[in-house]
């Protein structure tokens, strides 16, 4: 299977704008460099008319919000329209907490939007616009007919933002962050500024949207960038939910509150959230852990896997950790990660 290494801090680097904070009212004023468009005859379907449903997207964050040591307080990257009414499809840190949003269209036009929605399993992230967006909704396609080889145009921010790459491979994706995809979608050549892009498929139709710039490792050659997308088909079954309750209607999955890293075949503690449930619990950077509830665990997909079938958020789950060539019992009082999360204001 192929090798995925994870760029360190890859939300940070995501934005494509940066600056000092302005006015909710103003028109965002830096702009990502142009890149080479592909050519229009190479795909069966109109690529102007695609393109145009990709906006930019900024957000600004309150300076006290939980997430913006981390992902910052000024984001950008991208969105997909995908229904007629304005609903703008994302990748969900770039408008966590976010009190401001723009949405910029092809044609430069402004549109103030609102964070309707984030869902933390899959990463999807839902964005209503204030105003008239006037611009098409791009159809769902299906991402499980997508095959290793697949061409495919990674878009974002408009019709200056697009890139021709092909599917790299389909598997498993953990991020450190206490996240996990059984199947992510891989693309290459990486988009520069990858943070909401639409991956759109040869019949013209979103198969995914990206979410990461990581490292492809082969022993056949070098290491090279390409982009991580969460596959368009996690989003019907939670679309609804999304819509009615800005979160997916069910017990929220148990929160630990740790980064954590495969390394030499074990897992290891790379930080712990500060007023976290695992820092509450006494973990630390650098602790091993070997098992949850009596079962040894020994990757990233399958530590998660055990904690999050252990119940719910707030659920007490016994984790031991290998500390200073000591074994250690924590037990470590989960909690929803929402809770630490300033809700988004309505506009």
């Amino acid at each position: 299977m192929t090798q995925i290494t994870i760029v360190p801090r890859p939300t940070r680097l995501c934005s494509g704008v940066a600056g000092e904070k302005g006015s909710m009212t103003e028109k965002p004023q830096s702009e990502p460099p142009i890149l080479k468009q592909p050519d229009p005859q190479e795909f069966q379907f109109d690529l102007n008319h695609a393109f145009d449903s990709i906006v930019a997207l900024q957000s600004v964050v309150p300076a006290d919000a939980f997430t913006a040591p981390i992902l910052g307080t000024e984001r950008g990257g991208s969105g997909v329209v995908i229904r007629d009414s304005g609903l703008v499809l994302t990748i969900g840190y770039l408008i966590t907490e976010a009190e401001n949003v723009w949405l910029t269209a092809a044609d430069g036009r402004v549109t103030q939007a609102h964070a309707l929605a984030y869902d933390q399993e899959t990463g999807f992230g839902l964005v209503q616009a204030l105003g008239k967006l006037g611009l098409p909704a791009l159809e769902l396609g299906r991402s499980s007919a997508v095959k290793p080889g697949d061409p495919v145009l990674v878009a974002g921010g408009g019709k200056r933002q697009a890139v021709r790459a092909r599917v790299v491979t389909k598997q498993e994706f953990a991020g450190y962050w206490e996240y996990l995809l059984d199947e992510a979608i891989f693309t290459a050549p990486a988009h520069p500024f990858w943070g909401g892009t639409g991956m759109i498929g040869r019949d013209g139709k979103l198969l995914g949207i990206g979410s990461l710039n990581v490292q492809q490792a082969s022993a056949k050659g070098p290491t090279r960038d390409i982009n991580m997308m969460v596959p368009i088909d996690l989003l019907p079954p939670i679309l609804d939910d999304l819509l009615a309750y800005g979160r997916v209607n069910k017990p929220p999955r148990p929160w630990l509150g740790l980064y954590s890293a495969e390394s030499e075949g074990r897992i290891v503690v790379a930080e712990v959230v500060a007023r976290g449930p695992a820092a509450a619990a006494g973990m630390r950077r650098g602790d091993i852990i070997s098992a949850v509830r009596d079962a040894s665990v020994a990757s990233l997909g399958e530590f998660y896997r055990k904690v999050w079938s252990a119940g719910p958020a707030g659920t007490e789950i016994p984790i031991e950790v290998v500390r200073e060539q000591r074994t250690l019992w924590l037990r470590v009082k989960s909690a929803d990660r929402s809770s630490y999360l300033k809700a988004p204001k309505l506009q």
